[in-house]
């Protein structure tokens, strides 16, 4: 849906502002840290899929 708002115009130009804004120099760093930030995302829900042994439930010994 909203990339049918958004035309190639629209993000030439809001490239070209992110480029004003930040600069070439910094435009790479800011990359790398967002994929670095996905990338602790997609390790962090990979870590809640997995079945943990102590979420089991435990039998009693009498």
């Amino acid at each position: 849906m909203i990339l049918q708002i958004l035309s190639g115009g629209h993000i030439i130009l809001i490239l070209a502002v992110v480029l004003l804004l930040f600069g070439g120099k910094k435009i790479p760093e800011l990359m790398k840290g967002l994929g670095q930030g996905v990338k602790e995302f997609k390790d962090a829900s990979k870590a809640d899929e997995t079945p943990k042994e102590s979420a089991k439930p435990t039998e009693e010994k009498n």
